[in-house]
């Protein structure tokens, strides 16, 4: 397989575990991990595959993201209170300027790229 095209069905690849308990962001901490497929630092980008438990975290966005959803429910709430949810299936782009919440109604997984970060 020719090194420009990275499968995200990567066995070997670890996972980056983390806890967010930074109490500006969290009401409760919680912990995630991140399969970092696809890097780019020159062009400020990364893609992978990323999840999480339920939880409800503060978002200031200065960066773009693309979502697709695999498994479980989300909520995104913006600063003004206006929210939608997405579920398995789901894509859509958290655009840099975003402030609000995200919220991860269920237990998580999705697919993601960053651009701008």
């Amino acid at each position: 397989m020719t090194q420009h095209v990275i499968n995200f069905a990567n066995p070997q690849l670890q996972a980056i575990e983390r806890e967010i308990a930074d109490p500006a962001i969290v009401d409760a901490p919680y912990q995630s991990q991140t399969w970092r497929h696809f890097a780019s630092p020159e062009r400020g980008l990364t893609a992978g595959i990323w999840q999480a438990g339920v939880h409800k975290e503060r978002c200031v966005c200065d960066y773009d993201e693309l979502c697709h959803i695999i498994e479980g429910q989300v909520r995104l709430t913006d600063e003004a209170g206006s929210s939608q949810e997405f579920g398995p299936g789901s894509t859509f782009v958290v655009a840099a300027g975003f402030k609000g919440t995200w919220e991860n109604l269920t237990p998580v997984r999705k697919i993601y790229m960053i651009a701008g970060a």
